[in-house]
């Protein structure tokens, strides 16, 4: 990303801890009681829980990712899911960071739900924007979407979505928007399955484009990724003068068996290239271990 480049910390205040606690009870209380729970530290603070009904995966997951990510500089979130094995992780999902790029998916599905509502199809113009705006990750065009959207509808759009921790950038700063990788999982998974947020058409458009973005830009989240996978990509890299380069990378992988996603979040990296290093080491072992 880009965007704009003035703003504040990434607040993690005790909402976006209630987030993180919420979305662990779900992890460990919601899932069918053959599902087992597994979780692991990492540098000794906060945890990687990951839940299955895989036999061994959860406790193979949780340590693994907790091993990618110790060590790392600045913080980082992560969110996993998939289906056909019911397995579910998370790492500081609740916190909130910067968005930079990657909330240029929130922008499209709150165009596509506006669409949806006012029974009519998406312009010429707005196909071109949403175009460039994803497989490019044109910022002009992202601009001129969220102008012409407003943060109201953007709102009702996150609410419908459940994403009800996320926070629509202040005027024109989209990239400053403050997401969780929770509710970026939520994004994720919203495009995969039927839902009453977006009809087939909606989410087959956005993953088209997800799937068509530009090869320099099909870092991060599809770090080794199997080649049996469909991919569907969004990242967003943005510089600061605190807390260095914001990388985040969301993503979801179908066909072929396949049918999962991630959203793995970061803050303070020194260089954009470490950030991504951080996001793709995590991205790396979700590949590994779920296909193993």
């Amino acid at each position: 990303m880009h965007g704009t480049r003035r703003a504040t910390r990434p607040r993690r205040g005790l909402a976006a801890l209630v987030a993180a606690g919420s979305l662990l009870t779900v992890l460990t209380t919601a899932t069918p009681a053959s599902a087992s729970t597994a979780s692991a530290p990492v540098g000794g603070g906060a945890e990687v829980v990951c839940t299955s009904k895989r036999p061994g995966l959860a406790p193979t997951l949780s340590h693994d990712l907790a091993d990618a990510l110790d060590g790392r500089r600045g913080a980082s979130a992560l969110a996993v899911y998939d289906r056909p094995s019911g397995t579910r992780c998370a790492f500081q999902a609740g916190d909130h960071f910067d968005s930079a790029s990657v909330v240029k998916v929130t922008v499209l599905g709150t165009l596509l739900r506006q669409a949806e509502e006012a029974h009519r199809k998406l312009t010429p113009r707005e196909v071109r924007l949403t175009t460039a705006m994803i497989t490019r990750s044109d910022n002009d065009s992202t601009t001129a979407l969220w102008r012409q959207l407003g943060t109201g509808k953007v709102q009702h759009f996150l609410t419908l979505a459940g994403m009800r921790d996320t926070v629509p950038g202040r005027g024109g700063a989209w990239g400053l928007t403050q997401i969780t990788a929770a509710d970026q999982l939520a994004l994720m998974q919203l495009l995969t399955a039927e839902n009453t947020v977006l009809a087939r058409s909606s989410r087959g458009y956005a993953l088209d484009l997800m799937h068509r973005v530009a090869p320099d830009q099909r870092w991060g989240a599809p770090a080794g990724a199997p080649a049996t996978a469909t991919v569907h990509v969004k990242n967003g890299w943005l510089p600061r003068k605190t807390n260095g380069w914001r990388v985040n990378s969301v993503g979801t992988f179908t066909g072929h068996g396949h049918d999962y996603g991630m959203a793995v979040l970061s803050t303070g990296s020194r260089t954009m290239d470490y950030g991504v290093a951080t996001v793709e080491s995590a991205a790396r072992v979700v590949h590994r271990d779920l296909q193993r």
